[in-house]
């Protein structure tokens, strides 16, 4: 069963059209509104029993219920998707990241611009550089949360090495610790976690999605895996400083 919005912008108005997968979770619910603010006609997919959370977006959206790696429901939602953006979330432990990732990686249109999320943990070319702090909750936390079956990070990591295998046209944006409150702004990246810029480690959930959404149309972040971090923490408002001194 899919929920359908009504179109309104008359037989001519043409739209790009994006696939939001796990799109009912804090982060995907910002991503579709961030994505409705900027013209997008908009494909949700969560499961059926969160397609509640996505009612605030009634009439506006298309909603395309089921798992977010099973392949015919993605199948069904990017059909015809100019774009897709993809929270990968390593839950369970039956690779439930990497056959999302997979399924979309096949489904998607040749061409399509491949937006995916996940953490500062996954590494593309291992020269990341991590905190003491993070290294421990990969070291201890992780196997704890695979033992009793609640995530697994390396499926996060396996769902990544295959979007960067890929051919497509993809982007995986690499969050921080991630916060509610008001947007900061569009957050700042760099290609590797260590960076000073990124030293605050803190990201507004808000504005995670917006670089989400933006990335869809910035070409310079194709095949990319930008790690970012809030544009008003002390190290980027620092980095921002430092720019604006030099001669």
């Amino acid at each position: 069963m899919e929920t359908a919005r009504e179109h309104n912008d008359g037989p001519s108005s043409v739209k790009p059209k994006v696939c939001i997968v796990g799109a009912s979770g804090k982060l995907g619910r910002y991503m579709v509104r961030h994505a409705l603010d900027r013209g997008y006609d908009v494909v949700a997919v969560c499961r059926e029993a969160s397609v509640g959370k996505l009612d605030v977006f009634e009439d506006h959206i298309t909603v395309v219920p089921g798992q977010t790696d099973d392949r015919s429901v993605i199948r069904r939602a990017v059909d015809g998707c100019d774009s897709v953006l993809t929270v990968l979330v390593p839950r369970g432990v039956e690779r439930y990241s990497t056959r999302t990732a997979q399924a979309v990686l096949d489904s998607a249109r040749p061409g399509a611009r491949l937006v995916f999320s996940c953490g500062w943990h996954i590494t593309r070319d291992g020269l990341d550089t991590y905190s003491w702090k993070l290294k421990a909750m990969v070291r201890i936390a992780g196997p704890v949360a695979k033992l009793v079956r609640f995530a697994d990070l390396d499926d996060q990591v396996e769902a990544c090495r295959r979007v960067f295998a890929s051919d497509t046209r993809w982007t995986v944006v690499r969050g921080s610790d991630l916060e509610e409150g008001d947007s900061e702004g569009l957050p700042v990246w760099s290609r590797h976690v260590g960076d000073p810029v990124l030293k605050s480690n803190s990201t507004r959930r808000i504005d995670f999605a917006r670089f989400m959404v933006e990335a869809l149309t910035n070409d310079e972040l194709i095949r990319e895996a930008p790690a970012i971090v809030g544009r008003g923490t002390p190290s980027a408002r620092a980095h921002a400083a430092a720019s604006t001194a030099r001669p």
